[in-house]
């Protein structure tokens, strides 16, 4: 079976990772390293966090409830604070697969957890870069945000969503995605699965499963 579709995560893959952003902020404010990923990683499916990504709750209710899970695990550390390390910087060199797959006739597809804070699907926090954001978003034949949806990754039911809105079999798609605990469902459907520790790594990833060279963008 031939690969048909290559659907995208946002943030960590078309984008810098927010988790590199978490990480100076806690070096910032003497937190231990990847305390974020601590607060979010208790009660995964129903904290603060997820409650967020799902719409389940506002920026400022966001906010009180995860300064009292950062304080439950012994440091002060407000929602707000984390909000605006979210939108990374657009990776040139992801861009530019986009628009060569596209060419090729390949589906593009993102699911992207977000959160209803900032603006645009990228969580941006200035209008030139929501336009940027915009831009590539304009790629993509189909998008799934979370804060949409209702419904988060690692939740099998997004990765279907997606296969039904592209009329496409998961045996047929490719699925990038920065969190390992996103990738296992698309690959237990099916999907051919790619974690993303780097640009250059899932572009020599993905190229070899389509037989294809990617070219880096010069910036």
């Amino acid at each position: 079976m031939t690969f048909n579709t290559v659907i995208f995560d946002f943030g960590g893959v078309i984008t810098s990772s927010p988790f590199e952003a978490f990480n100076r902020m806690e070096a910032e404010r003497g937190l231990p390293m990847d305390f974020v990923r601590r607060v979010n990683s208790v009660n995964p499916d129903n904290n603060a966090w997820a409650k967020f990504e799902r719409a389940e709750c506002s920026a400022t209710e966001f906010d009180a409830l995860f300064a009292a899970e950062a304080q439950a695990l012994g440091h002060e550390l407000d929602g707000a604070s984390v909000i605006a390390c979210l939108a990374g910087e657009i990776r040139p060199d992801m861009v530019a697969a986009l628009d060569q797959l596209k060419s090729l006739g390949f589906a593009l597809g993102c699911i992207t957890n977000n959160v209803p804070s900032g603006k645009g699907a990228g969580m941006a926090v200035s209008d030139a870069k929501a336009a940027a954001v915009a831009a590539v978003m304009e790629r993509f034949d189909h998008i799934i945000e979370s804060s949409k949806a209702g419904v988060r990754k690692p939740d099998p039911r997004i990765y279907n969503m997606m296969c039904e809105a592209l009329a496409v079999s998961p045996s047929r798609c490719i699925y990038l995605d920065d969190l390992g605990i996103n990738c296992k469902p698309a690959a237990a459907m099916g999907m051919a699965a790619i974690k993303v520790a780097s640009g250059a790594q899932v572009l020599r990833e993905l190229g070899a499963l389509l037989a294809l060279t990617f070219t880096p963008v010069d910036v």
